[in-house]
């Protein structure tokens, strides 16, 4: 939904709590505070902004200067001691929350070969989307899925889950993304380990996206699959090479989106909604010297490159990326993206909280208008 600018988010205009101290009035405030109250028009401005004004600031974390840390890691603790072995995002402005952007975490997870995390579940909705390396796997209530670079897998809100890799496999490093910092906000969150440590593989390896895997075709089936009644998608993984020509079709038709190129979402296969309830995930490409127009919309944003480079303009800040860069955009941002190569094609990979946004019925969002819908640099 593309909103025009509304005249009432003038900071000019009389209607916002406007009341200057006096002696008497603090006398008031205090004897207010001491009953564990407080005045509205003290705290309005604050807690009702005109717009969104988010306390996150756009990151990029470049993967050159992340990916030796990442793997020293592997030599200063296991995956038994750490519990999981990752190195978190942590956005300057959410700090406090251990958030890179929003409500959202990410992290960065390294496993050698033959390495293996214990199985254990949570309140939060977690994905992976996978970096480097061969040989990765997860398995999610007994589905095991077997992940290559780029390849994207839920592991929904109370599943049991496991991740490793297996010995004949490299070392692996792929991207967390979870919804904690929401869940923790909402004073929600439990985590259990499995009892067992481990849990058994019930179902044929990658049976997921054997039985789900069409993108346009939807299975008649039977026994377990056929009575799915789960809140997020029954297809565990989304492979890179069925994304990645699904986008080039769509590119092909020459009619890209002006804001976001050719965008398409990953979706639950038997509603056509969201992977999950709270996390969204898409993958957009850029045709080769794409620049997209600027709007902002809510809802917060990790982007990951999975091909090519180029450079996103956030709130007039120019960030330069390339494969394996991950970068984020706060709530209400003014945003456009452009590919650098004038030869290939470049593909960027975010997940996201507008299935939230959503459903809660808050998402809005805003072309710019100025300058041709670019945005002047600072």
């Amino acid at each position: 939904m593309i909103t025009k600018p509304h005249d009432h988010y003038r900071e000019d205009i009389p209607g916002r709590a406007d009341v200057a101290d006096t002696p008497e009035l603090l006398d008031y405030y205090a004897q207010l505070d001491a009953l564990k109250t407080g005045a509205l028009w003290t705290v309005a401005n604050k807690i009702e902004p005109w717009h969104p004004k988010s306390a996150s600031v756009p990151t990029l974390w470049r993967y050159r200067d992340l990916r030796d840390h990442v793997l020293r890691s592997v030599d200063l603790v296991t995956p038994e001691k750490a519990g999981r072995r990752v190195i978190y995002l942590n956005n300057p402005g959410r700090q406090d929350v251990s958030a890179a952007v929003g409500w959202l975490y990410s992290g960065l997870q390294v496993m050698r070969p033959g390495e293996a995390a214990s199985a254990h579940a949570h309140s939060a909705s977690a994905l992976r989307f996978i970096m480097e390396g061969s040989g990765a796997y997860t398995v999610v209530d007994g589905h095991k899925m077997t992940l290559g670079v780029n390849d994207f897998v839920l592991t929904p809100n109370g599943t049991w889950h496991e991740h490793g890799v297996s010995a004949k496999g490299s070392t692996c490093i792929w991207q967390d993304g979870l919804d904690i910092p929401l869940v923790n906000s909402m004073e929600a969150g439990f985590y259990v380990v499995h009892p067992e440590l481990r849990q058994a593989v019930t179902h044929p390896v990658d049976d997921s996206t054997a039985t789900w895997g069409g993108v346009a075709l939807r299975p008649q089936i039977h026994g377990a699959a056929g009575t799915w009644t789960k809140n997020y998608s029954p297809l565990f993984k989304y492979e890179w090479a069925p994304t990645y020509d699904a986008l080039q079709r769509m590119a092909s038709l020459g009619d890209s989106n002006p804001f976001d190129g050719t965008l398409m979402h990953y979706v639950n296969p038997l509603t056509g909604g969201p992977v999950m309830p709270t996390i969204g995930a898409s993958m957009q490409l850029l045709r080769p010297g794409e620049h997209t127009l600027a709007h902002r919309h809510t809802g917060s944003f990790v982007y990951q490159v999975a091909k090519g480079r180029g450079f996103s303009i956030i709130n007039g800040q120019r960030f330069d990326w390339q494969e394996r860069d991950i970068f984020c955009l706060p709530s209400w941002m003014f945003h456009e993206h452009a590919n650098a190569s004038t030869t290939e094609d470049a593909c960027l990979f975010c997940f996201h909280d507008l299935p939230v946004m959503q459903s809660l019925g808050l998402y809005r969002e805003e072309a710019l208008a100025e300058n041709g819908g670019r945005q002047p640099v600072a």
